[in-house]
């Protein structure tokens, strides 16, 4: 009971916290997509990276880092409208590829040895591994997102909660955390988070796989038929 307890307590604060973003925090309407910026226009003031300063100083902006970052809010934006689900898989896997490219040479070798661990089932040395890469980079979002998965396989749902929640909160938009948060409530029978944030999910990604057929179970159980 007190392991169950706990792993809610985390799970609703997550929640509250995504819940409060701005992107979800409208009106009527689960995300508002992010503005693009023309060619050749300023990147936001504050654009998530690695060991970023503090806001009163901040360093000059690379044109890797602007293009990169411009870039995927414009992912993210043609992710809303992708016609068919072969047009979104190709623009979700580039989402995904800048997730993992954003770590540097030293985090990529890192998430190599990973992936690597995690294939021999060594869920213990993909941990260290995952430590490793997040106390070296603390705002390298895929970090925190893989170390998320590899408590959720050894059953650790409330160090995988945590995980996902450091996740969000440096990427709102991470569709696959949202994704394994709705996994987890579910699990632990919170029907009702589950289906909130799979549906904010969808917002992100209407061509998500098994998220639509989720929501309209959830829907049915939590909200009852349509009358």
């Amino acid at each position: 009971m007190t392991l169950r307890f706990h792993a809610l307590l985390v799970a609703a604060t997550v929640v509250a916290a995504i819940a409060a973003t701005p992107i979800f925090a409208q009106s009527n309407r689960w995300i508002e997509p992010p503005a693009i910026s023309p060619p050749g226009a300023s990147p936001p003031a504050n654009p998530p990276s690695a060991n970023s300063p503090a806001p009163n100083s901040p360093p000059p902006i690379s044109p890797a880092q602007r293009d990169r970052w411009q870039n995927i809010d414009f992912l993210f934006e043609a992710l809303k409208v992708a016609p068919d689900n072969t047009t979104a898989k190709a623009v979700s896997d580039r989402i995904w590829g800048l997730w993992l490219a954003s770590g540097g040479d030293t985090t990529n070798v890192l998430m190599t040895r990973v992936r690597i661990a995690i294939e021999a089932k060594d869920l213990d040395l993909a941990i260290e591994l995952l430590n490793s890469v997040i106390d070296f980079k603390p705002d390298y979002v895929e970090g925190w997102d893989q170390r998320a998965t590899v408590y959720y396989m050894k059953k650790d749902y409330v160090r995988s909660l945590a995980d996902l929640g450091q996740v969000l909160k440096r990427e709102p938009r991470h569709f696959g955390a949202l994704f394994g948060l709705g996994i987890i409530m579910q699990e632990f029978g919170e029907d009702k988070r589950a289906l909130e944030v799979y549906r904010r999910a969808l917002a992100i990604d209407p061509h998500m796989e098994r998220v639509p057929e989720l929501i309209r179970t959830l829907s049915e159980k939590v909200e009852g038929r349509d009358i």
